[in-house]
């Protein structure tokens, strides 16, 4: 069976789409789409990716919300205090799972953000 080999892009409805991507670029560091051919796109390192189609009624991503974002990150603590000096509001969760660590964030439109730092192979149990 052919497969697909990654995400190659995910779009959404915003109310200043503008404005919004500047916010992405600025304080997660994920570039817009080029306005050109001959620039490249935000690239993504190779990794593990979560796809989990969710119950209709489930709570997880907010109320009234259909979708969120997790994005993978190298150092949960140094992200988590760099969007705090920007006075972006995030809420770590204090338990360490075995895949790792989580944060919660909510974009300028409220839209659900998830950070996670995976955990290192020899923490995994």
């Amino acid at each position: 069976m052919e497969k697909v080999s990654g995400i190659g892009g995910f779009f959404f409805r915003s109310r200043n789409p503008a404005a919004l991507g500047e916010w992405y670029r600025d304080h997660l560091g994920v570039a817009m789409v080029p306005k050109d051919y001959d620039s490249s796109p935000w690239r993504q390192e190779a990794g593990p990716c979560a796809f989990a189609p969710f119950p209709e009624k489930t709570e997880y991503f907010g109320a009234g919300r259909n979708w969120m974002l997790n994005f993978r990150v190298g150092k949960l603590d140094a992200m988590v205090s760099q969007l705090r000096a920007a006075g972006i509001s995030v809420d770590i969760d204090p338990q360490h799972y075995p895949n790792g660590r989580f944060a919660r964030l909510h974009d300028p439109e409220g839209n659900p953000i998830e950070l996670w730092e995976p955990a290192a192979p020899d923490e995994r149990k």
